[in-house]
């Protein structure tokens, strides 16, 4: 099973991001070393988990002009939705699916982590979002348009307003 630990190369220089992602590592790692008795109730863990944190993502991605289909959203609903069949399945006894997914997940998140998120943790920073309050204290600096691709370079520029193109251009 590929594992996932924690490094400087997944911290994303915004403390409650990483602080969360740091937990959902540390989570996916307990699944990892599980034995068979101990996979459901850790997966089970993760799920809760990953579902706090995703709405926590996409509830930041709400209050600074992200539409609520973004890809990156949507992301978010499709391997939440993945996990909780994985849960089912293992409900029913097969936990095979449970490792495997798992396997998935440490590869999936790095690269998610470090496009998807670190967009939007730019993106917080950029418009002084403080994730506690929900206060964006830079609300001229929220783009014009709602940012309907990921917020990152990894979209193109037809799924993007052109304003977060030329502010990324400018931030690179």
């Amino acid at each position: 099973m590929a594992q996932l630990e924690w490094s400087d190369a997944l911290a994303l220089d915004l403390p409650v991001m990483d602080d969360i992602h740091q937990e959902f590592v540390g989570l996916l790692a307990a699944v990892d070393r599980a034995d068979d008795a101990a996979l459901l109730p850790a997966w089970r863990a993760l799920v809760d988990h990953t579902d706090h944190h995703f709405a926590q993502e996409d509830a930041w991605m709400a209050s600074t002009r992200f539409a609520s289909g973004n890809c990156h959203s949507m992301q978010h609903k499709v391997v939440l939705q993945v996990m909780r069949e994985g849960t089912a399945r293992a409900e029913q006894g097969d936990l095979k699916p449970l490792r495997i997914m798992a396997s998935e997940l440490a590869l999936w998140f790095p690269q998610h982590a470090q496009s998807m998120d670190a967009a939007l943790a730019l993106h917080v920073r950029r418009v002084g979002f403080d994730p506690a309050t929900g206060i964006v204290h830079a609300p001229d600096a929220l783009p014009g348009e709602l940012i309907h691709g990921c917020g990152g370079a990894s979209c193109s520029d037809e799924d993007r307003p052109a304003s977060v193109a030329r502010e990324e251009a400018a931030a690179a």
